[in-house]
């Protein structure tokens, strides 16, 4: 998702023409300045720095000391920095200002062509050698960053450069100048192994593939294992491995997921037809492996199936314990759409909803998602990080259908993103998707759907950050909705934590129909707890009409509760302290009694 800012009107209007080459472009405009933007901000440098935290492109259509002034005190490393482009209002200049070897200068050149502007590239590189060496194509791995600066500057200076090419389309790199091979600098391209102190600026291309087979129900590390020890005993580098797949009645195999995990990609898989049609270009079919997955080569035929007709089978089938693996390597494998791909989902905490809230692993899953399912509010809650995706919105109270919606789309092979507000393994769905999976243990395609739970800030973290510290001694959370719980488990559950003397945050404490349980818990706190241990109610945590109110035991009314709203109650140790700004909440942890000599325990200090 690139994200483009617009402070005028004016801004705007030139920031939608460059959408015709940005489809996943999001338009940010400045409230009260800036009509039909799809996401308003009032913090301009607020927004700049949240997006820049995230890893988001940025294109300023505003003057580039504003983008420069933000983002200053935020610049620490040009390898990780993302694009950041200043764009004049009128389009007819467009500035890379950070991220130049990681897109800006691509982008500028695009947005420049899009907008009949000019471009105003500063990099040496760019403008001089018609590319940046520390920007390979997509797929492409460059071994060793720091060997760049040698090169680049041989070149820059036109001296000789050898430039050899062993695997891969090297096509990107004919515009350099090249040199005889006694050259002082060397550029290599190749998909072998390589010594870390090799005296070359080396490139792996994406050109190899690997298809794997394994016997039904063999641990998950035998496979990562065995892949990487038939590259080893080949020579051949695991940055150059660009798919991994099998058959499709694997899809739900240990072994097999686990190798393309440790690879950090996607496993892709064939029906047995699809492998059949490899079978003149395999080297070892079987009739045993044909009687019994209906393709005569399951390895072979994955690689082969992978790496495109042009390829060529450079390892044949080779059983490593109960795992075979074969590898075919092919011109350019960067996108391969071969097969189905297993599926991911994504089930993502986006804490209370504010930007500063959402870790960055739940941006970074959002943005990578293919689609979106969830309650309506929380996917509008991030409405900007899934611009341009499918969407598909459920009803309050259909976790049920929301969760296999999401487990069956990514089944097909796609990216999906379930949308919890809070944190999703915390009275959300992360336990519902693992029920629903185990529910399905015939289907092999959901079974196989790599499942990623991602954490979020829940709303007793909310709670207790705005309090002050109420949760600094030991406390338990306990839901006072019965829809799911029996009511006789709940208070059992609330009548422990009393005689425990835990804090204690209640989550669904009351809504239109359930009108007694809040109320019973607090009667049965107050057996065990003075009338002063504060109350706190949270509303609406993160989110503008936010409010926090504490009142002590004694006085509490629970009708003033609902279901946007968090309990926390103290713990007998429990105080309240006011402040300045405010009356806090602490729960002391015994600091004060300890002797002056005594070590804080590792980690809480």
């Amino acid at each position: 998702m690139t994200a483009l800012i617009a402070l005028t009107q004016a801004g705007a209007a030139t920031a939608e023409k460059a959408r015709a080459i940005l489809p996943d472009a999001v338009l940010y405009g400045r409230t009260g300045r800036v009509d039909g933007a799809e996401w308003e901000f009032d913090d301009t440098v607020g927004l700049l720095r949240d997006l820049f935290v995230e890893g988001a492109p940025i294109v300023g259509f505003c003057a580039a000391g504003i983008l420069i002034r933000a983002l200053a005190p935020l610049i620490a490393d040009k390898r990780s920095e993302p694009p950041v482009l200043a764009v004049s209002e009128d389009g007819s200049s467009v500035v890379p200002l950070l991220g130049g070897h990681r897109g800006a200068n691509a982008l500028a050149a695009r947005i420049a062509d899009c907008l009949a502007g000019r471009a105003a590239v500063t990099t040496a590189g760019d403008l001089r050698l018609g590319l940046a060496l520390d920007e390979p194509p997509e797929g492409w791995t460059l071994a060793d960053p720091a060997r760049v600066k040698p090169v680049a500057a041989a070149l820059l200076a036109e001296k000789p450069v050898a430039v050899q090419v062993e695997a891969g389309d090297a096509g990107w790199l004919a515009v350099l100048p090249s040199g005889a091979d006694a050259a002082d600098q060397r550029i290599l391209v190749t998909d072998r192994a390589v010594p870390e102190d090799m005296d070359a600026l080396v490139f792996h291309p994406p050109t190899l593939a690997i298809g794997l087979g394994a016997e039904r129900g063999v641990p998950a590390g035998e496979g990562a294992d065995a892949v990487r020890k038939v590259l080893r005993d080949q020579g051949l580098t695991p940055a150059s491995v660009a798919a991994l797949g099998s058959i499709d009645i694997k899809a739900d195999e240990p072994a097999v997921l686990a190798a393309a995990r440790d690879l950090d990609l996607d496993a892709r898989f064939f029906t047995a037809d699809e492998l059949n049609a490899e079978r003149d270009r395999l080297k070892n079919p079987s009739d045993i492996v044909f009687k019994e997955t209906g393709c005569h080569g399951v390895s072979e035929g994955a690689a082969l199936a992978l790496a495109g007709p042009e390829s060529e089978l450079i390892v044949p089938k080779t059983r490593v314990g109960r795992v075979t693996v074969a590898v075919a390597r092919g011109p350019d494998l960067s996108s391969v759409a071969a097969g189905r791909a297993g599926g991911r989902l994504d089930v993502i905490g986006v804490g209370p909803g504010q930007r500063a809230w959402r870790t960055a692993e739940a941006v970074a899953a959002l943005r990578d998602a293919d689609e979106a399912v969830g309650y309506d509010l929380y996917l509008d809650l991030v409405a900007d990080l899934i611009a341009g995706k499918a969407r598909h919105p459920s009803p309050l109270g259909d976790e049920t259908g929301r969760v296999d919606k999401a487990l069956r789309i990514a089944a097909t092979g796609k990216r999906v993103a379930l949308v919890c507000s809070g944190d999703p393994g915390i009275f959300a769905l992360a336990t519902l998707v693992y029920e629903r999976l185990e529910a399905a243990d015939r289907d092999r395609a959901l079974r196989g759907v790599q499942v990623n739970v991602v954490p979020g800030i829940s709303a007793f973290q909310a709670a207790s950050a705005r309090l002050g510290a109420p949760m600094g001694h030991d406390f338990c959370l306990i839901s006072l909705s019965d829809l799911l719980t029996p009511r006789p488990v709940i208070r059992q559950r609330v009548q422990a934590a009393a005689e425990g003397d835990f804090v204690i945050a209640f989550y669904n404490p009351q809504s239109m129909r359930r009108r007694t349980l809040l109320g019973e818990a607090c009667e049965t706190l107050r057996s065990f707890r003075p009338p002063e241990t504060p109350v706190a109610v949270g509303r609406n945590l993160g989110r503008p009409d936010e409010t926090m109110t504490v009142t002590p035991l004694g006085d509490f009314d629970p009708e003033t509760v609902d279901m946007l709203s968090i309990v926390v109650v103290g713990n007998s140790e429990s105080r309240t302290l006011s402040l300045p700004q405010g009356v806090r909440v602490y729960t002391p942890r015994g600091y004060a009694q300890k002797s002056g000599g005594e070590e804080q325990e590792r980690g809480n200090g």
